[in-house]
C-alpha cells in the first residue's frame, strides 16, 4: 500500500480513538460540542463542555502499551497548537466568559478492549 493508503489508514485509526473518546466523555456528562475543529493555528481533536467549563480534549491512541503511554507524546509544540486554535473556537463561538481547561485522553487498545485514561488539566495554556 502507498502513502496516500497509510495517511488514510492511520487518519481511520485517529477517528477511532476519538470516538472512543467521545463516548467515554459523554458517559462522564460532558456534552461534546466540536470535533475535528480546524482553523489557521491548527485542530481540536474535541471541544467538550460540562458546567461552566470548555474542555479541549487531545486524543492519542496506541494498539498497545509496549511503546509506552500515548498521552507522552502530546509535545510542547502541539500544546501550543491546541492553545491557539482554542482561542480561536472561543472568540468564534463568543465563549470568553467560560472557564477553560486542556485535557489528554489516552486510548490504548481497540474495541472493547480498549482502555481509556482522563488527564483532566494535562496542559494549560502558558505559552
Amino acid at each position: 500500500m502507498g502513502r496516500g493508503g497509510a495517511e488514510v489508514d492511520r487518519k481511520g485509526y485517529g477517528d477511532e480513538g476519538e470516538e472512543v473518546a467521545v463516548r467515554f466523555l459523554e458517559g462522564q456528562g460532558y456534552r461534546v460540542r466540536a470535533r475535528n475543529y480546524a482553523c489557521r493555528h491548527g485542530e481540536l481533536d474535541v471541544v467538550a463542555e460540562r458546567g461552566e467549563t470548555v474542555c479541549f480534549v487531545e486524543v492519542r491512541m496506541r494498539s498497545t502499551a509496549v511503546w509506552g503511554d500515548p498521552s507522552h507524546t502530546v509535545s510542547f509544540a502541539k500544546q501550543r497548537r491546541v492553545v491557539k486554535a482554542a482561542l480561536h473556537y472561543l472568540q468564534t463561538q463568543r465563549l470568553r466568559e467560560k472557564m477553560i481547561r486542556f485535557d489528554v485522553i489516552s486510548v490504548v487498545g481497540r474495541g472493547e478492549r480498549a482502555t481509556v485514561e482522563h488527564l483532566p488539566g494535562a496542559f494549560d495554556a502558558g505559552m
